[in-house]
């Protein structure tokens, strides 16, 4: 792939995201997808990527805001950065209580891209600030 359809990839990935189109962003993954979840394990494959997306559903409503996505020369690396715009809509096993609260959290991620597919992603972002946003 080229660095610019790297690019389209994964801004076709938060776009199908923010959309809340599962069957679309599923279909940018390859099927036996590296997920990096942040501060926690790793899993593989699309069904368990799915799953995941399920529990996220559930306890939260977000939307990428601030896109910034870069490649590397060959196209098979992105990196991108983000702000998470988001509301804690019901607890979290582990987490505080849900109560409805909002916070807007910076991120990132890198990518692998294989045979024009998502192969690999992983998501940084600072949980304790997380948590001191939903505290209160």
């Amino acid at each position: 792939m080229s660095r610019a359809d790297t690019e389209a990839l994964i801004r076709d990935y938060y776009s199908a995201f923010n959309a809340g189109d599962t069957e679309g962003f599923l279909a940018l993954l390859a099927d036996d997808v590296i997920h990096d979840i942040n501060q926690g394990g790793t899993e593989k494959g699309k069904k368990a990527f799915a799953a995941f997306l399920e529990r996220m559903n559930r306890s939260y409503e977000e939307q990428i805001v601030e896109l910034s996505v870069m490649t590397n020369e060959t196209g098979t690396r992105a990196a991108s950065e983000f702000i998470v715009l988001g509301k804690y809509l019901k607890t979290d096993e582990g987490l505080p209580p849900a109560k409805g609260q909002t916070y807007r959290l910076p991120a990132g991620a890198f990518f692998e891209v294989k045979n024009g597919k998502v192969a690999r992603i992983s998501n940084f972002y600072n949980l304790q600030d997380w948590l001191k946003q939903v505290a209160g």
